[in-house]
């Protein structure tokens, strides 16, 4: 046999056969963008105004007399407790007793006083605090894109738009 008359039909074979993978270009035939809408939480910055109580301390005196209700409450104590015992020993357990009770009511009674007399006003105040706001944007994600080739219609997605024709990648196997 001659050379020609074998590689005559190789001839005949396109290379892509030959190869068995090989590359073309097919038919867009439509094109269509493809969007998602993703959310996310934005730190954000809250403020309001808010009334809020000033004791006013300055000018107030509530020294000397603050100061004497604990001994006045110690020594009412200790008398009343002096009194109530009927034998001697009694008597000075009582009175201690007394006093201690006396100026520790004495000194609540102090507190109380410094603190209720205490003049008070009011001040609007900008109070903030910080809140995740939520945010969303669309975003396009890709192209739905739909091709003709060998006389089939395909569709795929792409990360960009391919214009009139796509390169597509052709597998030729033995039938």
């Amino acid at each position: 046999m001659s050379v020609a008359r074998t590689f005559a039909p190789m001839l005949l074979v396109p290379s892509i056969a030959l190869a068995g993978t090989g590359y073309d270009s097919a038919r867009v035939v439509d094109v269509e963008p493809v969007y998602r809408t993703v959310s996310y939480a934005v730190p954000t910055e809250e403020c309001r105004l808010e009334q809020v109580a000033v004791h006013d301390h300055r000018g107030h005196r509530h020294g000397a007399r603050s100061h004497t209700i604990p001994i006045i409450g110690a020594i009412i104590g200790g008398a009343i407790g002096n009194a109530v015992g009927h034998h001697k020993s009694n008597k000075q357990v009582g009175a201690v007793v007394g006093a201690i009770l006396g100026g520790s009511i004495g000194r609540d009674i102090a507190w109380h006083h410094r603190h209720d007399a205490t003049p008070v006003s009011y001040r609007e105040e900008e109070v903030c605090r910080m809140v995740n706001e939520t945010r969303e944007e669309v975003e396009l994600t890709g192209y739905r894109v739909t091709y003709q080739y060998a006389g089939q219609t395909h569709t795929t997605m792409m990360d960009r738009d391919p214009g009139k024709f796509v390169r597509v990648r052709v597998r030729v196997t033995p039938a």
